[in-house]
């Protein structure tokens, strides 16, 4: 696997808090007596807000890491290709006809 698809995977997995989780981790904590139902209904609806913040902004790195790289090694997108082996099939099409 490529180490960027590398990074990709860890940053999202790491700023993957799921409702779940963040719900258990906060029932112990009430069970413990850290804090009360209302400040765990709280936290978990920040963290998840949090979270999804934080992947949006990974992103939008990651897109913008992307088009840099695209930028600095010239590579041809997908649309460009198939533009130009239509490109080439129509010239093909005329030379073969003369």
């Amino acid at each position: 696997m490529p180490m960027m698809r590398k990074m990709i995977y860890f940053g999202l997995g790491a700023l993957s808090l799921t409702r779940e989780k963040a719900e258990k981790m906060m029932n112990e904590m009430v069970e413990k007596g850290d804090v009360n139902k209302e400040e765990a209904k709280q936290f978990i609806d920040e963290a998840i807000k949090k979270g999804a913040e934080e992947k949006e902004q990974l992103r939008q790195m990651i897109k913008e890491e992307y088009e840099e790289i695209k930028n600095q090694f010239s590579l041809v997108s997908r649309k460009d290709l198939e533009a130009l082996e239509t490109r080439i099939k129509a010239l093909e099409e005329k030379i073969s006809t003369l």
